[in-house]
């Protein structure tokens, strides 16, 4: 959703001329030339300019760069990134939902209800997961590593960056502005959330510093995401990883790999980009396997 002029104008930090150039010095001494429409004024002051279609090629720059250079400057260099429906929801909350859905009369809610109760159990393993590699990393120093990352939104997500939290590792949300409002959840470290407009600067970067990657059950979002991992590492765009479908039941009715194969459109060798896991800890062995993580093993290099 685009950001409007007044937005970015109530959003503009004053900085201290140690921290800047002396071209934003000068605007510093003169900020009523953000209110004028003249040409003269400075081009990374000036909201219109910025904001412009041709200018769309700065932004999506500037999206991959702030980023990049927070999370360079504190030292994290590896991830797992955690996929999955927004739409689940706690067990607290599913069971709030379904004990207030039986005293009501419509059955429709009490059948939402019970799906809730029945998908929350995703939302738990994947705090529990979330547990597993913050309980590992918390073991090592820094360099050694790694930060669950999530969309830093609600379910699936919340879930993970909360596992993490209850651990006292910090974790990281790459959230995403959309038409109906995507809260970042309560769980993610707040030096670490970053807000993003393009999706392809986002995907970026879940991918950047990706050293395994889990797809809980999901929809559009999860998918999106999903196939487009699978593409990079299958055209060795990117190196392999870990590509953990998380949930056998709900994948393999979902997607139908073999057909696929069947009709030719994959290979069978492109089966083995991927793992099905069924528990928290089959997931975390994965990855441990893949690295031959020890209980001090080096960690996954940096790419």
């Amino acid at each position: 959703m685009p950001v409007s002029e007044n937005a970015c104008m109530k959003n503009t930090k004053t900085l201290s001329p140690a921290q800047v150039a002396s071209e934003w010095r000068e605007f510093k001494h003169n900020p009523q030339d953000v209110l004028s429409a003249d040409s003269n004024r400075l081009a990374f002051a000036d909201p219109e300019f910025l904001l412009r279609r041709e200018t769309r090629g700065i932004r999506f720059e500037l999206e991959m760069l702030k980023p990049e250079l927070e999370l360079s400057r504190q030292g994290i260099e590896r991830t797992v990134v955690v996929f999955g429906s927004a739409r689940f929801v706690s067990p607290e909350m599913a069971a709030q939902r379904l004990a207030q859905a039986q005293k009501g009369a419509d059955p429709r809610d009490l059948e939402r209800a019970q799906r809730d109760v029945r998908n929350a159990a995703w939302y738990e393993q994947s705090r529990q997961f979330a547990r597993l590699v913050a309980g590992y990393s918390l073991q090592h120093p820094q360099r050694d590593q790694m930060y669950i990352c999530t969309g830093g939104g609600p379910g699936i997500m919340e879930a993970a960056n909360r596992g993490a939290f209850e651990m006292g590792a910090a974790n990281l949300g790459l959230n995403i502005t959309l038409p109906h409002e995507q809260r970042v959840n309560p769980y993610v470290t707040p030096a670490l959330h970053f807000q993003f407009h393009y999706f392809a600067a986002r995907k970026m970067h879940f991918m950047m510093r990706a050293k395994a990657l889990v797809a809980f059950p999901g929809g559009y979002g999860t998918l999106d995401e999903l196939f487009e991992i699978i593409t990079l590492v299958q055209t060795r765009k990117e190196k392999p990883v870990p590509i953990i479908l998380y949930g056998s039941s709900y994948w393999k009715r979902l997607i139908n790999f073999e057909f696929m194969i069947e009709e030719g459109t994959i290979e069978r060798k492109d089966l083995d980009l991927l793992h099905y896991c069924d528990t928290p800890q089959a997931a975390w062995d994965v990855i441990t396997d893949f690295y031959q993580l020890g209980s001090r093993a080096a960690a996954p290099p940096v790419a």
